[in-house]
């Protein structure tokens, strides 16, 4: 059994069956869980018409929004909102560190079947394997289910 677990999730539909997955983990003791949701910068590289936008606001807002539906999910499960983590920033990196800081024993994550340009770049459950200091499980969630 492991003692800390670090569940990251999307805040889609499949985010269910990676908390499911992670509370089996824990022999169903939610307080060993712990919840991440990252939320990626709103990319300043778009030019067009971009100044019209106060950029901030619409981080903010995006952080906030994320933050709620979190805490909803966390409190679902019973879980406080201080075992819920809403970070900003690349998601894999920002889930290494956050596992490390909270000395978690593993991390689970959705894995999706993806196709196409996804491939090439590569999915955040696979990025988040290279550096991660402790067991990372993935749950294949998809469309083929």
């Amino acid at each position: 059994m492991y003692n800390k677990i670090l569940v990251a999730v999307d805040l889609s539909n499949d985010a269910k069956k990676v908390i499911e997955t992670a509370v089996r983990m824990a022999a169903g003791a939610a307080d060993n869980l712990h919840l991440v949701h990252v939320v990626e910068p709103v990319a300043a590289a778009y030019s067009m018409d971009i100044y019209a936008v106060n950029i901030n606001e619409l981080q903010q807002e995006a952080i906030n929004m994320a933050e709620k539906r979190l805490e909803k999910i966390g409190g679902d499960i019973g879980l406080g909102s201080d075992r819920t983590h809403t970070l900003l920033g690349a998601p894999a990196p920002e889930i290494r560190d956050l596992a490390a800081e909270l000395g978690a024993d593993a991390i689970v994550i959705g894995s999706h079947g993806h196709a196409g340009w996804k491939i090439l770049l590569g999915s955040t459950a696979i990025k988040l394997l290279h550096g991660a200091t402790c067991d990372v499980l993935t749950v294949h969630v998809g469309a083929d289910e």
